[in-house]
């Protein structure tokens, strides 16, 4: 074999041991994105908490569904507050009722049963294609909780007020995704768009709580 052919062999074999350190390298790494957001004054932790989970929901986001879980583990495992706002997009056709009928069951029942009924509705969003739908998954689950449903969910319209309410900061934040999720502290926020780092996120804002105060921006 002549020596350029045996250079060239070497130089493949090389290669490959490369990659897989490559790609495991960059496995490990948390994301970067290029979003970029308007007004972001208001993301801040609740008073007298050094870190939060402040996001945006939509009910009807298959992705948001795949996250619920995982941020009400995260709240539960490190015993910090989550501030949640409902941004349903306008290209859903029911995320919108489905939000002011979780707002009615905080306000009326409770919120744990409020939470309940989110964590239903994700577990049958791929059932409910139209607002019929919705409406007939919801007359079932009041049934199956002893309740009666109201024949008008919210007459008032105080709970369809505080989901534009919610709709509106998210514009103004600047949002074009759901779910949008920071990850807060006094000091800043940083933006998790990898759910699977969500609790890395936390152990670093943790940590940054005990260092001198610095504002940062970080998007991961």
């Amino acid at each position: 074999m002549r020596p350029t052919s045996m250079n060239r062999l070497v130089l493949a074999a090389a290669l490959l041991a490369i990659v897989p350190a490559v790609a495991r390298a960059q496995a490990s790494a948390p994301p970067n994105t290029a979003n970029s957001f308007r007004d972001t004054s208001m993301i801040k932790p609740p008073v007298g908490a050094k870190v939060a989970i402040y996001e945006f929901e939509d009910l009807e986001c298959p992705a948001c569904s795949h996250a619920f879980p995982l941020v009400h583990s995260a709240i539960e495992r490190y015993k910090i507050p989550l501030v949640r706002h409902d941004f349903p997009l306008k290209m859903h056709i029911w995320s919108f009722d489905a939000a002011v009928t979780a707002r009615y069951i905080q306000d009326k029942i409770s919120p744990q049963a409020a939470e309940e009924f989110r964590r239903a509705v994700f577990a049958s969003q791929t059932s409910i294609a139209s607002k019929d739908d919705l409406q007939a998954f919801t007359q079932r689950y009041f049934q199956s909780h002893g309740r009666t449903m109201p024949f008008v969910m919210d007459p008032a319209g105080l709970f369809t007020q505080e989901v534009k309410s919610d709709y509106t900061l998210g514009e103004r934040i600047g949002l074009t995704q759901t779910p949008t999720i920071f990850v807060v502290t006094n000091k800043g926020w940083t933006q998790v768009t990898d759910i699977n780092y969500l609790y890395q996120t936390i152990d670093t804002a943790i940590a940054s709580t005990s260092t001198p105060a610095t504002t940062t921006h970080a998007k991961r």
